[in-house]
């Protein structure tokens, strides 16, 4: 006798994660987490040094694709980010200390 051809079980699924990974100023990024593509672009962009005026903006547009106004916003929450610390302590550093010197001069 032969068996009649049955179809094999469906694998089961991978467990999904426990859950989607906080975009945007949402809020906090989870500390385990590594920074983005988009996030090591902008420290790398701001490691850089600028020949003259316009140059820095029009890197921004071309190279990452966004304003340079979104760039500041992205920057600013980075410079807060412990991940970014981590990542490039020098260029973190000096901008904290460049954000704290322009607020004392206020």
């Amino acid at each position: 006798m032969t068996a009649p051809d049955a179809e094999p079980a469906p694998e089961p699924e991978p467990a999904s994660p426990v859950g989607p990974e906080p975009s945007g100023p949402a809020g906090p990024a989870p500390a385990d987490r590594e920074l983005s593509v988009r996030e090591r672009a902008v420290l790398a962009l701001e490691r850089r040094s600028w020949a003259g005026p316009g140059a820095k903006e029009r890197a921004i547009r071309e190279e990452l694709g966004i304003s340079p106004v979104r760039y500041f916003q992205l920057l600013n929450a980075l410079i807060e980010d412990e991940r970014a610390l981590r990542e490039d302590p020098v260029t973190v550093n000096r901008l904290r200390r460049l954000r704290e010197a322009r607020r004392d001069r206020r």
